[in-house]
């Protein structure tokens, strides 16, 4: 048995594939502890773990992010990027680390799991293996591995081949690093000296590379390739598996037998503030041979616009193991485990997401081939219109979906996570002191 204490930012996005992980841990039969924010209790508990509150200085509530956090409002472009980066995810920093200790000194644990943007491990990374756990990453979001051959992680740029490429890869990750998250760097610095004496010996968004195993949670297929990546790393594939749902279909649901092609849309369960794909998506389709299904992601049915076209049905939420085999395009604003979910069922994809790490996410749709990426959070109708009859009439996009589908289907996902850290644990044992 392992025991393991599981970390992540209390964000719904980080949070559930969290859960599927600490589900695959106590299936073999490891003891786990999950630390995030107050609002999951009930969730990790009925995985069958140990639920550790984060103190209130790090814990908020991602579904009005704006008024967790006021100042962000108004903010766009690098000072919006700087003000997340700084107060979301490092100002909380101290309280996580306090909050882990204290967790480790009531009950040792054998690993440290930690997702991309707790950031806390940024700051463990920087320690000697001797005065910390073993430290892995877990890849929930697309691997930001700093690297010669890939732009830095959250430009969105498509890799370039050659020594041209490099060498703008190079100049962008000055301009970034020095640039645009050199106050970020700066921040991040302080507080691991004021934690642990020691400054971070890499950029902070590059933690992963020094975490004891990086378990990225997708197919190689499905990832920019590196030369020569670090030994540490393994893919898995995807955390969510299209398993059988309990969500019930929809009295509607007959009608998706009457021999349109299907498009769904949906923008996840976060970004449904506003309806800025879902309503031009319902539009731009309004008048093609295909049925629109929509999922709001939670949010009530009667918070989308009024007067729907005739071929859109919309259901809060829906069983993806019945819906996607029956979809011929998914429209998407770019969410990690919903583009994931398609490609298992080699649903080609139209993608328009900027936030986040959906910029990410987009680009690699674009460039695996399994979709078009629209480069924008606001796309107009006229060019989902387009995107859409491309991925119905170009068997190329459906092609390159199924065979990452099957890649996917083949992975061992969560289920590998186990022996990936008893492995570590035992290369670690054997090492000499």
């Amino acid at each position: 048995m392992i025991s393991v204490l599981l970390a992540a930012t209390p964000v719904r996005s980080h949070v559930t594939p969290l859960l599927a992980v600490a589900q695959a841990l106590i299936a073999a039969g490891d003891r786990v502890r999950v630390l995030t924010g107050q609002r999951f209790r009930d969730e990790v508990l009925a995985t069958g773990a140990d639920f550790l509150p984060l103190p209130a200085e790090a814990d908020y509530d991602d579904r009005d992010i704006d008024a967790a956090f006021p100042g962000r409002r108004g903010l766009s472009g690098p000072a919006g990027i700087r003000y997340d980066m700084i107060e979301i995810f490092l100002r909380p920093v101290p309280a996580q680390l306090r909050a882990v200790r204290q967790a480790l000194a009531t009950e040792p644990a054998d690993a440290v799991l930690a997702e991309s943007m707790f950031a806390a491990a940024a700051v463990l990374s920087g320690l000697p293996r001797a005065e910390r756990p073993l430290l892995v990453n877990l890849g929930i979001l697309p691997l930001a591995l700093k690297h010669p051959d890939v732009a830095p992680f959250g430009l969105g740029i498509k890799p370039m081949p050659g020594r041209l490429g490099r060498l703008r890869n190079a100049v962008l990750t000055v301009g970034a690093e020095r640039g645009v998250f050199a106050p970020v760097q700066r921040f991040a610095d302080e507080i691991a000296r004021a934690e642990t004496g020691r400054g971070l010996k890499r950029f902070f968004l590059d933690w992963p590379a020094g975490a004891d195993r990086l378990v990225q949670f997708t197919v190689p297929e499905f990832e920019y390739p590196r030369a020569g990546l670090p030994e540490t790393v393994r893919f898995v594939g995807p955390v969510a598996r299209s398993r059988p749902s309990d969500v019930p279909v929809p009295e509607w649901w007959g009608d998706l037998d009457d021999g349109r092609r299907v498009v769904h849309v949906t923008q996840g369960t976060v970004a449904t503030g506003a309806w800025n794909l879902i309503e031009p998506t319902v539009r731009a389709l309004a008048d093609e041979n295909v049925t629109v299904v929509v999922s709001t992601g939670g949010r009530a049915l009667d918070t989308l616009p009024r007067d729907l076209p005739a071929n859109v049905r919309v259901a809060e939420f829906l069983p993806y193991d019945k819906l996607l085999p029956r979809t011929d395009v998914f429209v998407t604003n770019g969410g990690y485990g919903g583009v994931h979910y398609a490609l298992e069922h080699g649903v080609p994809i139209v993608v328009a997401g900027r936030t986040e790490d959906k910029t990410e996410v987009s680009a690699r749709v674009s460039w695996s081939g399994v979709g078009i990426d629209l480069r924008t959070d606001t796309p107009p109708p006229r060019r989902i219109a387009t995107a859409v009859r491309t991925l119905l009439t170009d068997e190329r996009y459906r092609l390159r979906a199924k065979e990452i589908g099957a890649a996917i289907r083949t992975s061992p996902g969560p289920d590998a996570v186990h022996d990936i850290v008893a492995d570590a644990l035992r290369d670690t044992a054997s090492q000499p002191s």
